[in-house]
């Protein structure tokens, strides 16, 4: 693996940023590593940029408030890590950081990611980057406050270790960061079971409206700008009703869609082991993990969903031949 201190070493001034619309592993891979600069390299001026669409349940982690949101212009960084991010447009506003840097760092654990940085630490077998970020670090300098983070980006990538992602590896890491005194179960229920009552609403509207296709294999559901507006959600607040569709007895692909601009769509897609969802968001330009993928989408709704049927399809035909 990479050497932390190596890259580190003579740096004034570093930078962070992971995906646009961070879920919980860009968020906890980000902060558990700026955490580290501030904790290790206090001597250097770090920064971290993330949109505000993360979760309000993250923001008791330490050094929320320090998150810079609004992307500022930044002379040149020595050092800049690229977190959890297969492709280097996924940045968004944090691009022109990355490109400008003098080292250029990425960690990220997608299989579709061919490595755009300088200094590279890819491991598609990782069940996420936080799980990356808490081994370059090492055991014996993890404190409870870079722990929390890294424990909040694992269990939302592990469905609280529950998918398939999830390793021996991935267990032990997880016994390091508890050993430090995080209350787990907390963070837990906190940041992945717990659900306000207008995300319960939305999740139950998107259930009782979801459709079933190709004999039961496809569940997909959709969700309009208009019902975001009613229910008052916003895309951060959705987070959970595509595993919630993929549980559906007898399902091997589950799709949903939340609409982003006149016939735009985000696209989240969930596997149970047959079909390659990674492979069909690339095709779309999108990217991801075996199991678990995304893209986004343009057209009608019944646009969008044939396209990615048919492509799952191909794929479940081909697994019975």
């Amino acid at each position: 693996m990479i050497n932390l201190d190596e890259i580190l070493s003579g740096a004034s001034d570093v930078g962070i940023a992971a995906h646009v619309r961070p879920d919980g592993d860009a968020f906890g891979s980000s902060m558990g590593l700026y955490l580290f600069l501030k904790k290790y390299y206090p001597q250097i001026r770090s920064k971290v940029f993330l949109e505000d669409s993360f979760s309000d349940s993250f923001r008791f982690i330490k050094g929320t408030g320090e998150i810079i949101s609004d992307y500022p212009q930044e002379d040149g960084f020595d050092v800049f890590f690229a977190l959890d991010i297969s492709s280097k447009e996924r940045l968004g506003k944090a691009m022109p950081y990355f490109e400008q840097a003098r080292t250029k760092v990425l960690i990220d654990h997608h299989v579709s990611n061919t490595g755009f940085g300088q200094i590279n630490e890819i491991q598609p077998e990782a069940s996420s980057t936080s799980e990356l970020i808490a081994l370059l670090i090492g055991k014996d300098r993890l404190t409870k406050e870079i722990a929390e983070p890294l424990y909040l980006g694992i269990i939302q990538d592990t469905g609280v270790f529950q998918y398939s992602c999830t390793s021996s590896r991935t267990m032990m890491v997880s016994g390091w960061l508890m050993d430090t005194g995080i209350a787990f179960s907390k963070i837990c229920d906190d940041t992945f079971y717990k659900k306000t009552y207008h995300q319960n609403q939305i999740m139950g509207r998107a259930i009782t409206e979801s459709i079933m296709m190709l004999g039961g294999k496809v569940i997909f559901s959709a969700i309009p700008q208009k019902a975001m507006r009613f229910y008052e959600v916003e895309p951060k607040d959705l987070d959970g009703i595509v595993q919630q569709l993929r549980v559906t007895e007898g399902v091997e692909v589950a799709i949903f869609l939340y609409q982003t601009g006149l016939q735009e769509y985000k696209v989240s897609l969930r596997s149970n082991g047959k079909v390659d969802v990674c492979q069909i968001a690339s095709y779309f330009q999108g990217g991801g993990h075996k199991l678990a993928a995304g893209c986004t989408m343009q057209g009608e709704v019944h646009d969008v969903i044939n396209n990615i049927v048919k492509k799952i399809d191909e794929q479940l035909k081909a697994f019975h031949d």
